[in-house]
């Protein structure tokens, strides 16, 4: 596997860690449909939230998992059982999915519209990630952002550490397609480069691996992002798709190769 020409970065969970901010969206939202005048989050609240994140498939689902722990449901349970929790605990609670996923993005706007600095704050970027991005620019690599994260808030954020990409390698919510369709196109212009997709959710890796004109894509699940141990051992010599970690995410590409092609990653 040569080192790639265009290297595609999911932006949430590879880039920029959104925990903090992930929550306390979802707790005011917990706070308008489940309880309101809740006020301030109980105490450990935020840090059960915050391994449990992977479970999320779509942002509407995140004060459901809040409202699955107050409720009295274990955190094994939700990150063992989710799919399978949801319908009992909409039921339960007399909401459906639209409603909740109103209440996530009148939460997140009103906030972003008053104090856009204060939702920045919440965010930050993993540990050198920024410096191998724009060391890997800097030697000629085509660097494009695809996420459902709003483009506009991924430039912002990558402004503030240091990053400039045109617009047109931003392709954020707003695009409104899929991942691999996104990486189909991307190939459609560039036919002969080699193209790297970096995700740290393995059901968006599985979907690329199931288109076979994309078969050539190099797939890295990151391991430091919104994933669990039993995502991150499907990743296997023989799986297509590669485990790395953050420090060799930061290194050189061939240390990528290395890693891979030995079965370790």
């Amino acid at each position: 596997m040569a080192a790639p020409d265009i290297l595609a970065l999911d932006f949430d969970g590879v880039v920029c860690d959104g925990l903090r901010e992930y929550f306390q969206t979802a707790w005011r939202a917990y706070g308008e449909v489940f309880e309101p005048g809740a006020g301030a989050p109980p105490g450990g609240l935020a840090e059960r939230f915050y391994p449990l994140r992977p479970v999320v498939e779509t942002g509407w689902e995140m004060p459901l998992v809040l409202y699955g722990l107050v409720s009295g449901v274990s955190d094994d349970d939700i990150l063992d059982r989710w799919p399978e929790l949801v319908p009992p605990l909409l039921a339960q609670a007399g909401v459906e999915p639209a409603t909740l996923g109103k209440a996530v993005d009148g939460v997140r706007d009103r906030w972003i519209q008053s104090d856009l600095d204060d939702w920045l704050s919440y965010q930050r970027f993993y540990p050198g990630v920024i410096d191998r991005m724009q060391q890997a620019m800097a030697a000629g690599v085509d660097l494009v952002i695809i996420s459902t994260k709003e483009g506009r808030f991924i430039q912002q954020l990558l402004a503030q550490g240091g990053v400039t990409l045109p617009q047109e390698r931003i392709l954020g919510k707003e695009v409104k397609r899929p991942k691999y369709e996104t990486l189909r196109q991307i190939k459609a212009a560039s036919p002969r480069a080699t193209l790297w997709f970096v995700e740290d959710r393995v059901k968006a890796l599985q979907a690329v691996q199931q288109q076979p004109d994309l078969g050539d894509v190099g797939l890295f699940l990151a391991d430091w992002g919104y994933n669990t141990a039993a995502d991150r051992a499907i990743p296997t010599s023989t799986s297509g798709m590669h485990l790395i970690a953050l420090a060799q995410f930061c290194a050189p590409f061939e240390q990528w190769v290395l890693a891979t092609t030995d079965g370790v990653a």
